[in-house]
């Protein structure tokens, strides 16, 4: 981003010092990229569909806005109570919020630098001193001094230094608001997602449960064709190893899905101790069926780490022109008023009456090259910041792109899974009547039996998947903060959500 610099001062003195001007670059918002679609090739405004829970075809529809608690289109009541729990309790956001009540303050702070300022102050003393000291004899003198003054002092911004470094503090108190909304957007994404994927072990572990039982049936019937001579020793151990290496599968499961309720705790602002919410249930979930689409134009402004960055390249710019009014004269202006007397009684006297008006202008000669040197280091942080926007924005649209994507080929790929479990089912139907029947070997079972467990889970994990998918695009999208309760208006009418 070229940085443009105000320097046009008013040549008149006098407008100088009433009017000022704002030295360094005035910062302008980057455009967006010039781009109809965020993905390579455009993809079908329609999903794939499966016969299987989860499997329903999602429309995406461009424009679309997105509501502020999405995830309640999952409708699932445990996700919405997980949600709010976590953004209650959760440490991150309260240390986010701490953060942006601090970058506030910091900003009212500065702010009052514009302004006079003005102290009182007031002092009574008693003093003794000695005439010999002065030439007036041996005495002393005792005598009191009472003064009161009203003291005023203002830095005039002739050239705009102090508004920009209001400016700056503006710019970074926005940047933490937006990354308050980045960390509720990830933490809520987080906890969705944590959730699911723990329905997905859970699912997993029950399909791997039913797997088990239905390789013992199978070995208690090979084992009693053995006692009875009908099948060799070699295909009871055969049908033993397929059912222990399914049983092996089951710790890591579990290993996962304890480690998962494990963060799910510490999302919720816990410890693993604390938390004893049930697992969701994964054909509870509702597929999101119209899914909104941001147009490339709006993503810039929906996208918390984007306005982040947008926030960090303003203070860089801002920056600039504090950098560059050090270089410059800097004027200040100090008056006082009071009044001194010896008593109370005679404070207050015409002849008390003290005041004093001064000016002065600092204008740096030699330093060594300090300040012209932190100016360009100021422009170059400026180019920085340009270049982690352009960046920042060329990775959100990265992910957009990979969750529609996702999007289309998950669907593509549970619609495949379905296919391939009906038809393994099936092929495991007919190995076991062969056999039965003399026509088969039992290494057909057992190759059966290994293609059906498999698709099994496969399918399990592909139907979680289009879940996952649909909580990454909102989240690439931005997540809705706009339309929730504790956004100001004003913000919300900066990305267009309000006339």
């Amino acid at each position: 981003m070229p940085l443009r610099f105000n320097t046009a001062c008013p040549a008149i003195g006098a407008l100088l010092l009433l009017a000022g001007c704002m030295v360094g670059p005035d910062y302008s918002a980057p455009s967006a990229p010039a781009v109809m679609r965020v993905t390579e090739n455009a993809l079908p405004s329609r999903t794939a569909s499966a016969a299987t829970p989860g499997g329903a075809a999602q429309s995406l529809d461009t424009g679309r806005d997105i509501p502020g608690e999405w995830w309640a289109l999952f409708h699932s009541p445990q996700i919405s109570d997980l949600v709010a729990r976590a953004l209650a309790a959760n440490p991150d956001v309260s240390a986010a919020q701490a953060t942006l009540r601090e970058a506030r303050e910091n900003l009212r702070a500065e702010q009052g630098s514009q302004y006079p300022q003005v102290t009182a102050s007031a002092s009574a003393e008693r003093q003794r001193e000695s005439l010999a000291a002065v030439g007036f004899g041996s005495g002393a003198e005792t005598y009191s001094v009472v003064s009161a003054s009203l003291n005023v002092s203002y830095t005039l911004d002739a050239f705009g230094g102090i508004r920009r470094q209001v400016e700056q503090l503006g710019a970074q108190a926005e940047y933490q608001r937006f990354e308050l909304e980045a960390t509720d957007l990830a933490l809520v994404a987080n906890v969705v997602n944590a959730a699911i994927l723990e329905a997905d072990l859970q699912a997993q572990i029950d399909t791997t449960h039913d797997i088990i039982r239905a390789y013992d049936e199978a070995l208690d019937v090979t084992r009693r064709r053995f006692e009875l001579g009908g099948v060799s020793q070699v295909e009871v151990l055969q049908q033993q190893s397929l059912r222990d290496a399914q049983a092996a599968t089951l710790p890591g499961l579990q290993k996962q899905l304890e480690q998962e309720r494990n963060q799910l705790a510490v999302y919720l602002g816990g410890v693993p101790a604390q938390y004893g919410s049930s697992t969701l249930n994964l054909d509870a979930l509702t597929l999101p069926e119209d899914v909104p689409v941001s147009l490339p134009s709006a993503l810039v402004e929906q996208r918390p780490d984007i306005r982040a960055y947008a926030a960090l390249l303003h203070a860089a710019t801002a920056n600039v022109g504090v950098a560059t009014a050090n270089t410059l004269p800097q004027i200040s202006l100090t008056g006082s008023y009071g009044r001194d007397g010896s008593n109370l009684s005679n404070l207050f006297t015409p002849a008390g009456i003290v005041w004093s008006v001064a000016s002065s202008l600092t204008q740096p000669i030699f330093d060594g090259g300090t300040l012209r040197a932190r100016e360009r280091a100021a422009i170059a942080a400026a180019d920085v910041a340009a270049a982690q926007y352009s960046s920042t924005v060329n990775t959100a649209f990265q992910s957009v792109a990979n969750a529609l994507v996702a999007i289309q080929r998950d669907a593509e790929t549970l619609a495949a899974d379905v296919a391939a479990q009906t038809t393994t089912a099936k092929s495991l139907v007919v190995a076991k009547a062969q056999y039965a029947a003399g026509g088969g070997t039992y290494l057909n079972v057992l190759t059966a039996e290994q293609s059906d467990q498999s698709a099994r889970l496969t399918l399990v994990a592909a139907r979680a998947a289009r879940f996952t998918d649909t909580v990454a695009l909102f989240q690439a999208l931005g997540g809705g903060w706009w339309h929730r309760n504790d956004v100001a208006p004003k913000l919300a009418q900066s990305v267009g959500v309000f006339p």
